[in-house]
């Protein structure tokens, strides 16, 4: 299956402009074969947390029919990575998942708030998982921060993920641990990981370095520190023969954790 891997030069606070960038690199990888695109973190709006009243997408409502138009349009998946959103006078920063046919196949926002960048202060926490299908693959999602809590990604995996889609918006100062958490995530959960990573203007320290993980851990594809659309073939195929190799899930002790917790 071809992924489409959009690496966005996300414009702060430019909205129109990024939704335009989107839009032509989706186009882009459309044509160029993908049948999943994936998106950064936070790409409507960057960072501009002090300006989410007047830029925030209210409702979601731009997001959705932009999204749903396109994957119904060019008949591919579109893993949205995730946008400002505005609800009930709240602001969260929310991924949405269309299918090929336009339909909604999942919605999630940020659970863990990232405090280094004042998120906890202009932004509420979700607190529902991301589960969700594209054809036959079943799939998680979660926002780069939330890679630094393994339960939360064990929890997607136990639920039947086999694949883990992580957009971000990882600084550069910090790109070593985005490559080692990553690639950790993806041996302890024996699972793949999609995870799509933003670009930097002159006001902001982004890198890129998207990564493609298999459930060995190995690294499939890594992005370069410039934008651009990358599409990589990845077979999916291998990740029950991995599991079984190591029956980490059936030698897992539940009772055993919950007992220690308790204690």
């Amino acid at each position: 299956m071809k992924i489409g891997c959009i690496q966005l030069n996300v414009g702060f606070g430019k909205v129109d402009e990024n939704y335009e960038r989107a839009e032509k690199f989706i186009r882009e990888a459309a044509a160029g074969g993908a049948e999943i695109i994936v998106l950064p973190e936070m790409w409507n709006t960057g960072y501009a947390l002090e300006k989410l009243g007047e830029l925030s997408d209210v409702n979601g409502e731009r997001t959705k029919s932009f999204l749903s138009g396109l994957a119904k349009e060019l008949a591919v998946h579109i893993v949205g990575g995730s946008v400002s959103v505005k609800r009930d006078d709240k602001f969260y920063n929310t991924m949405y998942t269309y299918n090929r046919d336009g339909e909604l196949v999942g919605e999630y926002s940020k659970a863990h708030l990232f405090r280094l960048m004042d998120e906890h202060l202009y932004l509420e926490s979700g607190n529902e998982m991301n589960r969700f299908a594209l054809d036959e693959l079943e799939a998680g999602g979660v926002i780069c921060y939330d890679i630094r809590f393994p339960e939360w990604l064990r929890s997607h995996a136990l639920d039947g993920a086999k694949v883990l889609f992580v957009p971000a918006q990882w600084p550069t100062p910090r790109i070593d641990h985005w490559k080692i958490l990553l690639q950790a995530r993806a041996i302890e959960n024996q699972c793949f990981v999609i995870a799509v990573n933003r670009i930097a203007r002159k006001v902001e320290n982004f890198n890129g370095q998207s990564m493609i993980i298999g459930p060995w851990g190995e690294v499939l594809w890594t992005g370069a520190e410039d934008e651009e659309l990358a599409i990589i073939d990845v077979d999916f195929s291998n990740v029950d023969e991995v599991r079984g190799r190591i029956p980490v899930y059936e030698d897992r002790r539940p009772a055993l954790y919950e007992k220690v917790i308790k204690e």
